[in-house]
């Protein structure tokens, strides 16, 4: 399965996602092939969204303290719901959908999530950290919500206006 990350302004990346009732071999080889995308372009998260499938469906793999993300620390959460949030944080968040923008953003400190795993078992798993702030990053995703979208006004001009800017420069250069 081949799958390549949508860029912002697509408006796919504005769809919701849909609950995933089939815990099949597509959805197994939907998140296999996620996996490596995530990787190689240097993401912690992603969302089935940004690789254009509007399903409930996205992973996670923090960085070890050596900068590793061993395959063996991959979270798969398929229909997550944070079930309980506390404390707030700002983190200078970036996207693989909004490629060489980085913005502060506010987040919830923790958060417990429930989910299901590729096989539709129940999970659940408390976050703090980057962990916390990486899953409400792509739960936003499943939401049809991108990071900017949680800018200030005067930010998000800020934002548009440097967007415009480097998209006219790559432009100019082909």
């Amino acid at each position: 399965m081949h799958l390549s990350i949508v860029e912002y302004p697509d408006k796919k990346l504005r769809e919701k996602s849909l609950k995933v009732e089939q815990f099949d071999e597509s959805l197994h080889k939907l998140l296999d092939a996620m996996y490596p995308l995530m990787v190689n372009t240097n993401g912690i998260g992603l969302a089935a969204i940004q690789v254009a499938v509007a399903k409930q469906v996205l992973i996670l793999n923090i960085p070890d303290e050596y900068g590793e993300q061993p395959k063996e620390n991959l979270i798969e959460m398929i229909n997550p719901i944070i079930v309980h949030k506390e404390g707030e944080t700002v983190y200078q968040e970036g996207c693989l959908s909004v490629p060489s923008f980085y913005e502060d953003i506010i987040r919830y400190e923790y958060v417990t999530v429930n989910y299901q795993d590729r096989y539709g078992n129940t999970q659940s798993i408390e976050a703090g950290e980057l962990l916390s702030i990486a899953i409400q990053h792509e739960m936003d995703h499943l939401k049809g919500l991108l990071f900017i979208d949680r800018l200030s006004y005067s930010r998000r001009k800020k934002f548009e206006k440097e967007f415009k800017k480097v998209q006219k420069e790559k432009k100019n250069a082909l």
